[in-house]
């Protein structure tokens, strides 16, 4: 089993940088994705410029010498939509999937609104031979629904048998009076043939546990050993990272206090840790996770013995 002891802080591995525009003052939710068998893995980093607008730039490590990065993008990879889209003002949150020879790459758009301060929707982009990557819709690809009129969010997609699930955070409400939190979501669930089109039975795989809570997203999903390990952000007064499991991908059980990681007593992630990407690397499971204020000190790692989970 899973707890706090077991788990070790290698330590904040990427930090705001003025000299890289894109990441001047964040470095936020992150995706790593191994570069062959190496120890080389690409980050897939949200960063936020001087205007607060979110792009998504790659940061290259040695997961072996994760402080010594090797590369920083000069310009990010992926940048904001045309005006008026759903993703004007930025982009951020990926999570690539790679099938049939094609990168797929999930994110989430921001646009401002006058009312509430912005709203989220989901979008999809692909990676082109050129390697850069070409929206699939300038639309979202998750439309409006009835039981879904406000906005989605931060996504993790699995492939199995054919089926694509999703996990994905769904905004349940915006505050209307000073003694409600400025907004409320949760995580649900959805399936699809071929990652665009998605059917969503509005099924909530991680709700609140009590009044405290109002805004649980950012889920990482892994199978192993026929059970499903999910990790994901909840938040009270401040964002913490929780754990749940299932097994089927839809029921899911949380056991936060397992989650492996929790605040240090001082620095740079000693009122908050978030925003997680957990994979297996050899022996470990890898966290990366963002620090206080949602990545404004940075992006962190942790690992983990596999022995504790399987």
């Amino acid at each position: 089993m899973i707890s706090v002891e077991t788990s070790e802080k290698i330590g904040r591995i990427l930090q705001p940088n003025m000299d890289v525009y894109w990441m001047s003052t964040y470095t936020g939710p992150s995706f790593a994705m191994q570069v062959g068998e190496t120890s080389l893995f690409d980050i897939y980093v949200t960063g936020r410029d001087s205007k607060n607008r979110s792009s998504i730039g790659k940061v290259i490590i040695d997961i072996e010498n994760p402080k010594n990065i090797i590369e920083i993008t000069a310009d990010p990879i992926f940048s904001f939509g045309e005006k008026g889209a759903f993703d004007e003002n930025g982009v951020s949150y990926p999570w690539l999937v790679q099938h049939n020879g094609k990168t797929f790459m999930y994110y989430v758009g921001w646009m401002p609104t006058v009312i509430t301060p912005f709203q989220n929707h989901l979008g999809l982009a692909v990676q082109k031979e050129d390697k850069t990557f070409e929206r699939v819709s300038r639309a979202p690809i998750l439309e409006r629904t009835n039981n879904e009129y406000l906005g989605t969010g931060s996504c993790c997609v699995l492939i199995e048998n054919s089926i694509w699930k999703m996990w994905y955070t769904s905004f349940l409400k915006w505050g209307s009076n000073p003694s409600e939190h400025k907004h409320y979501y949760v995580i649900k669930y959805a399936e699809s043939k071929d990652g665009v089109h998605w059917i969503r039975d509005n099924v909530i795989c991680i709700n609140f546990k009590n009044q405290n809570e109002y805004a649980i997203g950012k889920p990482c999903v892994l199978k192993i050993k026929d059970k499903y390990h999910m990790w994901y952000s909840y938040r009270g007064e401040q964002y913490r990272i929780g754990y749940a499991t299932s097994n089927d991908g839809t029921k899911w059980e949380r056991k936060d206090g397992n989650a492996g990681i929790n605040v240090s007593k001082d620095g740079w992630d000693s009122k908050s840790v978030c925003y997680a990407h957990v994979l297996q690397y050899k022996n470990y499971l890898y966290m990366f996770y963002n620090g206080n204020d949602y990545g404004k000190e940075g992006l962190g790692l942790a690992r983990l013995s596999c022995n504790a989970l399987f």
